[in-house]
């Protein structure tokens, strides 16, 4: 069975000029790889928490990408000897290829879910705990928001990066029958009430 772990709980808090803000960075363990969920921008953090799991840098088998935003993504190449998964392809240094939603040695399911923008991805977990969904900016939520969890909530939440509000409602609404867990974008996981 396979873990995961947020190694770095997402903020996003609005300045004047943009944004102060990183992703969740989480942790998957699966058939003895060590997996990162959008590994963020905030390099001092990431080296911390990788540090607290015994890991180094060169430890990591795989980079996987919920999508291509810089908050979420500008670490990527920090680490040495993993391969990166983006949307539609998984790049082992220079070589690309095709990953057709599978990764074949790990336990990780790809789910596309298209809202937050049209090239988005989540990711299953099978857990102890149950289905853990990694589900990147589906949902997030700014620092000075409440994190309402209801479904109604859920299924409503605005995003104002999302251009067609059907897309992202039929997304969430599919993530919310497979998930017992959800780990969002920015913000805290939670466990999806029934």
């Amino acid at each position: 069975m396979s873990e995961v772990k947020v190694l770095i709980e997402g903020y996003a808090k609005e300045i004047e000029n943009g944004w102060i803000a990183s992703s969740t960075v989480s942790l998957i363990k699966s058939n003895n790889k060590n997996i990162i969920v959008d590994p963020g921008c905030n390099r001092t953090k990431l080296l911390e928490a990788l540090k607290k799991e015994n890991l180094e840098t060169k430890d990591v088998d795989y980079i996987l990408l919920t999508h291509d935003h810089t908050d979420h993504i500008l670490l990527a190449g920090m680490f040495e000897k993993a391969k990166v998964l983006t949307p539609y392809e998984i790049y082992d240094g220079d070589v690309q290829i095709n990953h057709d939603n599978k990764i074949s040695d790990v336990d990780v399911k790809i789910i596309s879910t298209p809202g937050h923008c049209k090239s988005h991805n989540s990711f299953l977990v099978k857990t102890e705990i149950g289905n853990v969904v990694i589900a990147g900016d589906l949902w997030w939520w700014k620092d000075d928001e409440k994190q309402e969890t209801a479904y109604d909530e859920l299924i409503k939440k605005n995003d104002p990066y999302a251009k067609d509000k059907d897309v992202i409602i039929k997304t969430r609404e599919k993530i919310l029958k497979i998930a017992d867990y959800i780990i969002p974008g920015h913000g805290k996981m939670f466990k999806v009430k029934k």
